[in-house]
């Protein structure tokens, strides 16, 4: 079936965060597709709100079906019912289990570059950000795991924010590196949330592993974040999930959600998740291809036309972290320059962490022809920059 990735769609004046630019401008920047969501999807939303009441929800049993079923199926995990508790969104439940599970001043650890509201959600909470940088050899990263264990051993450790896959720089963590993290969480005490909303988003032939899944101590010392919403394009209607094996952390994040009041659906929330996770699948097969083909796009016009630049190999996502090189430590510097100079958006990786200030991040998640036009503007942008 032809899913019509190919045709853009106008997002102007629509209150789109991501399109929300100026005349002439291009975003690139957000995680946020230009894709039209599942044909399932958009039907399950169109019959319920044909129905024209839009009262207070409950979460039915086919929500907890929905979730079982296509991680057991798409990843080998099986979840029981009692482990997931519905969420308004990821970064809501993160936010709302850092207050819980850690007091003022304490540490959280995160593996830098990473998803920067991670940040966010720690600092705005009063509680101390703790990086441990990812090394970046020229070609990918890889944990400095020494000092990892080091930053876990602080006694001030008590929480480790995982981005499983890992945004910017799309890698996807093998079994192997993740048991070794959650022996070495275990080891110092140190409660783990692993953000898997990108879990969906590989390419294809390639498969993520739940942090949860590896050992027992990643079963019972983590909380896992997951959602429809990055794969099926559907953040602005506030649906996901937390799994929580471990009865007792189990019931301080129902707690935290609770009291937060970020544990009650919308009236399109449910449907719409259960419409993804039960039709959404030959939609979000050809989905990722059409990604891993334009990543490809991105990777080979930075190598003929940008040769100074390096794209990350991606495993996962949509989004590409690009080196400056040369040692570049002005991403944001070249991220409003580009903009001034060509209208092309792009994030400036400074606000991710480690070395982000030597990257700029791309989302390739658009129609191919509005992925050659950013292409140009970025080549036209760069050289000027460098021509400065």
């Amino acid at each position: 079936m032809d899913f019509c990735f190919d045709r853009p769609v106008d997002r102007r004046n629509t209150g789109s965060l991501k399109w929300d630019v100026a005349e002439g401008e291009l975003p690139m920047w957000v995680a946020d597709m230009d894709f039209r969501t599942a044909p399932a999807v958009r039907e399950a939303i169109r019959a319920r709100a044909e129905h024209g009441v839009f009262g207070y929800s409950i979460v039915p049993d086919g929500w907890y079906e929905a979730y079982i079923s296509w991680w057991r199926d798409r990843h080998g995990f099986s979840m029981e019912r009692d482990w997931l508790i519905f969420c308004t969104g990821v970064v809501p439940a993160i936010s709302s289990m850092v207050r819980k599970l850690t007091t003022p001043a304490e540490k959280v650890l995160l593996m830098t570059p990473v998803y920067n509201i991670f940040f966010n959600s720690i600092l705005n909470n009063g509680r101390q950000a703790l990086e441990s940088r990812l090394v970046y050899d020229g070609t990918e990263y890889r944990i400095d795991f020494e000092d990892l264990e080091r930053k876990l051993a602080d006694p001030q450790t008590t929480l480790m924010l995982l981005c499983n896959p890992h945004n910017p720089i799309g890698k996807i963590w093998d079994r192997e590196t993740l048991e070794r993290i959650g022996a070495l969480c275990r080891k110092h005490h140190v409660v783990v949330i692993s953000d898997e909303i990108h879990c969906d988003l590989t390419a294809p032939g390639r498969d993520y592993v739940p942090f949860a899944s590896v050992s027992e101590d990643c079963r019972d010392n983590s909380i896992t974040c997951i959602a429809p919403t990055k794969a099926f394009n559907i953040a602005g209607l506030q649906t996901a999930a937390v799994c929580v094996p471990n009865p007792v952390l189990r019931h301080k994040v129902w707690r935290g959600l609770n009291t937060d009041e970020v544990a009650e659906p919308n009236a399109f929330a449910v449907d719409a998740a259960i419409a993804a996770f039960t039709k959404g699948g030959d939609w979000l097969d050809a989905l990722r291809a059409y990604l891993e083909d334009n990543k490809t796009l991105v990777k080979d016009f930075v190598r003929r036309e940008l040769p100074g630049l390096h794209v990350v190999p991606s495993e996962a996502t949509y989004l590409l972290w690009v080196n400056l090189g040369s040692g570049e430590t002005s991403a944001e510097d070249a991220a409003e320059f580009i903009r001034k100079k060509t209208g092309l958006y792009l994030s400036a990786g400074n606000p991710f962490g480690g070395d982000g200030g030597c990257f700029l991040r791309l989302n390739a998640a658009c129609p191919r022809s509005v992925l050659v036009d950013g292409l140009s503007r970025l080549k036209e942008g760069i050289e000027a920059w460098k021509a400065q």
